[in-house]
């Protein structure tokens, strides 16, 4: 878990981090995010000199965002936690409740990558793959909370089974997780990594090279399927195969350009936030919830501080 204290402008105030302690049940997670929320709103106060006025949380899974319930996570064995409500009882302050992908999209797109841009597309590439389609300084959740799962496309039809029950998805060949199971095979050392095979790479090897061009030309036609669909300006990759810089963005950028046609090319660019996005993105929720209330300027001089749990 990761949390932090957000300023009205996204400012990182205060960041703090602990295990989700999800081996000792779901119900211990859900009780770990509210113990967590409340010391973080304390150390405001201390800090500060007042409490957060307001509080968004992030997580993973399935998540109805109008209801306030995380409805399932197979990471962290819960259904439907009615998560919003706990935390607002616990903290007595309004509580905004986000999908972790959307809500780093969020803040990728107003005061990262994005900022200035009124369509882009998010897409973390980490143990899975997803994405967050923001539009004018929002991101669409889709009619039933399932928009941007670009992870599950289907790039290789017939290909390798996918825990959704499909088969041949993107994130079985391009995400960080498919990379380092197919470079430790590669390399035969299971201990082997993404972060191993891009060093590599860029080394020459031939092996890696090769591993690296797969997992790049299965994202080059996912990424080609979601801009065809969507259209956006600008185009934002994260997550931990980001990290390898221009040993990643050249050739995708090269891959991804030699498949479009009519398609208008968008700005791929790497994310700006690094693992901050999902705190500052449920920060920036909580101040929308502020802002939808109508504080008055005197108000919002005194009320600049939310807390964040992600």
């Amino acid at each position: 878990m990761k949390a932090a204290l957000v300023g009205a402008g996204g400012e990182l105030l205060h960041q703090a981090r602990r295990a989700t302690g999800r081996e000792r049940g779901p119900d211990a997670v859900v009780e770990g995010i509210l113990d967590f929320a409340a010391e973080l709103r304390a150390h405001g106060a201390d800090r500060f000199g007042e409490p957060a006025t307001a509080a968004g949380v992030a997580v993973p899974g399935i998540v109805d965002e109008p209801r306030g319930v995380a409805a399932y996570s197979a990471n962290l064995g819960w259904r439907d936690v009615p998560l919003r409500d706990l935390l607002s009882r616990r903290l007595g302050v309004p509580v905004a409740l986000g999908h972790d992908v959307r809500t780093g999209g969020l803040a990728e797109g107003r005061i990262g990558a994005g900022r200035g841009a009124d369509r882009f597309l998010f897409v973390p590439l980490g143990t899975g793959i997803a994405g967050a389609i923001g539009i004018a300084g929002r991101v669409e959740a889709g009619a039933h909370g399932f928009a941007g799962e670009i992870g599950h496309i289907v790039v290789r039809p017939g290909g390798a089974p996918c825990p959704c029950g499909q088969a041949g998805c993107l994130e079985r060949y391009a995400s960080a997780a498919a990379v380092s199971e197919a470079w430790a095979a590669a390399a035969g050392d299971p201990g082997a990594d993404a972060a191993d095979c891009a060093k590599a790479v860029a080394s020459g090897d031939p092996n890696a090279v090769r591993v690296w061009q797969e997992a790049v030309d299965a994202l080059a036609d996912g990424l080609v399927t979601a801009l065809t669909l969507l259209d956006p300006r600008t185009l934002i990759i994260g997550g931990g195969l980001a990290e390898a810089g221009e040993t990643l963005f050249t050739p995708l950028r090269e891959a991804v350009g030699r498949r479009v046609t009519f398609q208008k090319l968008p700005s791929i660019v790497p994310a700006a936030l690094g693992d901050a996005a999902g705190c500052l993105g449920a920060g920036l929720l909580a101040w929308d919830l502020l802002d939808s209330t109508d504080l008055t300027t005197t108000d919002r001089t005194t009320t600049d501080r939310t807390e964040v749990t992600t």
